[in-house]
């Protein structure tokens, strides 16, 4: 394992003086990948009208059929934005919601998305009602039953993340998605984490909308990310930005281009950088190149190694069963009460140079290490170094 994925590690433009166990956060793009995100920069710049005036929308449908086949739906469910906060604000704004429904989701989502959901509710009227899912979790059913106990008679939408930011948990979003269906309630799914990290395909998970980051774990350059849309769902969602293409259909016709309403009601957003998009089939080829399915499994072998590790150190137990159902290479481990998480964070970097969040959920001390591409099991060595002689 470590002579493949040592050779990773100049493939990415990380400061080699830092241990970057922290790629969950923001990802890390690899060298070739970046030079074509830049590579799509200049050509913008080269003649900007002709880019954005006549290429743009071939191009980005070049793109979204690329990143569509990966994800294994069709090219037009999907549709770019900048980031998956964006995207779900997008979702929240256009939901019709009424005082007294109900957005169930579970404690463990992304704190921004908690925050969106809860301004859609103060205007709205409508509850954000967090299911406790309490640690350690012990199987995909019991997830299930322990969730969906919440479901009530005012849901209307069941909101939850396909790998969940501060407990790294993988979450058995199919099985939700099924039984939401079958009682005819609305599912969204924030799969911040899942592209790149663990095996995907949209189309089995059967989500209404799905929002997944391109440049977490696939590595593409920041600012690219997608939103899915079932084809029955996709005519109430509203633009966030209203400009060119919305109306098209009675404003001007001849402008359409072929391009579905969906499409043109959400893509343009007004002038911005698509090259991070255009850059993203970059990244999805990198990772065939360097055969990821065998990437992956050996940093999720890392990460549960890890795990152990500092579990004996903390003396404490899992939050999970050891399996790749329940997590892949990001691995979220309990640290003693007594530890100070803010200074723990701070002396990791400043005096071992370690990239790692450590932090306070639902009052319990947690720190949560991320392995990719370009770590070894030495990265791992010195975070455990640390950890003894910090505690």
């Amino acid at each position: 394992m470590a002579g493949m994925v040592t050779s990773l590690k100049s493939e990415y433009l990380l400061d080699p003086t830092i241990i970057f166990l922290n790629h969950g956060s923001f990802g890390a793009c690899p060298r070739p990948v970046f030079e074509e995100y830049q590579r799509w920069q200049r050509e913008l710049e080269r003649q900007p009208v002709e880019f954005l005036g006549r290429h743009i929308t071939a191009l980005m449908a070049g793109a979204r059929a690329k990143l569509a086949a990966y994800l294994g739906v069709d090219t037009d469910t999907i549709i770019c934005f900048p980031n998956p906060t964006t995207a779900m604000n997008m979702v929240a704004r256009s939901l019709k919601l009424e005082p007294g429904n109900e957005i169930l989701t579970t404690d463990h989502e992304y704190g921004a998305l908690d925050r969106t959901w809860h301004l859609r509710c103060k205007y709205s009227g409508a509850k954000y009602i967090r299911r406790s899912i309490p640690l350690p979790v012990t199987s995909h059913a019991k997830f299930v039953e322990t969730f969906w106990s919440g479901v009530t008679e005012h849901t209307r939408v069941i909101f939850l993340s396909h790998i969940t930011s501060p407990t790294a948990l993988i979450l058995p979003v199919q099985e939700i998605c099924r039984r939401t269906r079958e009682v005819g309630l609305l599912s969204i799914v924030d799969g911040a984490h899942a592209p790149g990290h663990i095996s995907l395909n949209l189309t089995e998970i059967g989500a209404d909308i799905y929002v997944g980051a391109c440049h977490k774990w696939m590595s593409s350059p920041k600012g690219s990310a997608f939103l899915y849309a079932r084809p029955e769902v996709q005519s109430w969602l509203e633009p966030l930005v209203v400009s060119w293409g919305w109306g098209d259909e009675v404003i001007a016709p001849d402008l359409t281009m072929g391009e579905t309403e969906f499409v043109r009601f959400h893509q343009w957003q007004g002038t911005r950088d698509m090259a991070a998009f255009l850059a993203t089939p970059a990244a999805i080829e990198f990772q065939a190149q360097h055969e990821w399915v065998k990437v992956r499994a050996e940093c999720h072998a890392l990460a549960s190694e890890t795990r152990v590790r500092v579990n004996q150190l903390a003396g404490l137990a899992s939050i999970s069963p050891d399996s790749p159902e329940w997590f892949g290479q990001m691995v979220t481990v309990r640290l003693p009460d007594a530890v100070d998480v803010n200074t723990l964070k701070a002396r990791l970097y400043d005096e071992y140079r370690i990239e790692v969040p450590v932090f306070r959920w639902n009052d319990q001390s947690l720190i949560r290490v991320s392995f990719q591409g370009y770590n070894t099991r030495a990265d791992a060595d010195v975070l455990m170094e640390a950890l003894q002689a910090l505690w």
